[in-house]
């Protein structure tokens, strides 16, 4: 095995290639940093430049593609001249969640040969992305913006809530405010990264049944969906799970980890249904943080052992079955091998003595 400092992909941050355009790639030490859950800041730190970089390249994509476009192109030039004038605001306009899957869809679209209203950059270059919260514990600071308005650009898979009343808004700033107490004194590790990572929440209706849901999606980094579960430990849980996801989906933008979704599916065993690779992955990686929770949740003797210790059991098994399922797959690239054994071998050693929280 090389030494840590090797890259994992092509290039290192901030290197440039004999075209001039940026690299961005993931030293050895932090890729199974992250394959462990313990990328930390500086893992995020790293993700969010690659995203900066992945949305600037789709704005370019998009004027190159419409040429005659001068609504677009008066627009394009104004974020470029916000690039130059003011950078931190200008992240901030790209890394508005919802911009990337807005972006990928216009460019489908003009594929198709489709009307596309490419003049829509505008309002998120004006949005009002609303007010944030101002969470703080232990030092530990989170400024959440609670997205109850819309409009909706991307499908969580769920059905949303909002707009919000007063009341609805009061209860979701409260429990997070208990979820944040949580994760701070009881996952320290974990809530480094969500505030690092984590700009938005948007409210879900709960399921049918009344069972708290949650979600993230591959093109709206930065965002968590969630209904509210009323107990803010499994919010808490909610919001370390469905990061874990929205951190992988930034890694796998800069290194595959597995071929591209075939006929062949697997078995999850938290579900019903078989899955394809990379869902199979993406649900693997997040049932790590799940049996993680648990067993700091469980050494922390607070709130329902009993409940924190059998839940702690249950997802270990589980993500064990399914990272066996995945090596045995043959559908993992190498740099993919490399990520899942590491997965595996930090829920084995889950409630050892090397494990912090």
């Amino acid at each position: 095995m090389a030494g840590t400092d090797e890259a994992v992909a092509t290039g290192v941050p901030g290197a440039r290639g004999t075209d001039g355009l940026p690299r961005h790639g993931v030293d050895r030490a932090t890729f199974r940093a992250i394959a462990g859950a313990r990328g930390g800041p500086e893992a995020v730190r790293l993700l969010r430049a690659g995203q900066v970089s992945k949305r600037a390249l789709l704005l370019l994509a998009l004027r190159r593609a419409a040429p005659d476009d001068d609504g677009y192109h008066e627009v394009y030039a104004e974020v470029r001249a916000l690039q130059r004038a003011d950078r931190a605001r200008w992240e901030d306009v790209l890394l508005q969640p919802e911009l990337d899957a807005w972006a990928a869809a216009c460019l489908r679209g003009l594929a198709a040969g489709e009307d596309v209203a490419l003049g829509r950059l505008g309002e998120f270059v004006r949005a009002t992305t609303g007010r944030a919260l101002a969470l703080e514990c232990d030092g530990l600071g989170w400024a959440p913006v609670i997205d109850h308005a819309g409009p909706r650009r991307v499908d969580y898979g769920r059905s949303p809530a909002g707009p919000l009343s007063a009341t609805e808004l009061s209860s979701w700033e409260e429990q997070l405010a208990q979820a944040w107490r949580i994760l701070v004194r009881r996952h320290r590790w974990h809530a480094e990264a969500v505030a690092a990572c984590i700009t938005t929440i948007v409210p879900l209706h709960p399921a049918p049944g009344g069972e708290a849901v949650s979600a993230a999606a591959r093109r709206a980094y930065g965002a968590v969906a969630a209904s509210l579960p009323g107990d803010p430990v499994l919010l808490a849980l909610a919001l370390v799970h469905e990061f874990l996801h929205v951190q992988l989906g930034a890694l796998l933008d800069l290194v595959p980890l597995h071929r591209p979704n075939g006929a062949a599916v697997y078995h999850a065993p938290w579900r019903p249904d078989l899955r394809p690779v990379g869902a199979l992955l993406q649900g693997t990686y997040a049932h790590l943080g799940v049996a993680d929770f648990w067993c700091a949740e469980a050494v922390a003797g607070e709130g329902d052992r009993v409940r924190a210790e059998r839940e702690f059991d249950r997802w270990q098994a589980h993500t064990l079955a399914a990272g066996g399922t995945l090596l045995e797959s043959g559908e993992l690239t190498i740099h993919g091998m490399e990520f899942t054994a590491e997965l595996v071998r930090s829920v084995r050693e889950l409630g050892g003595s090397e494990r912090s929280v």
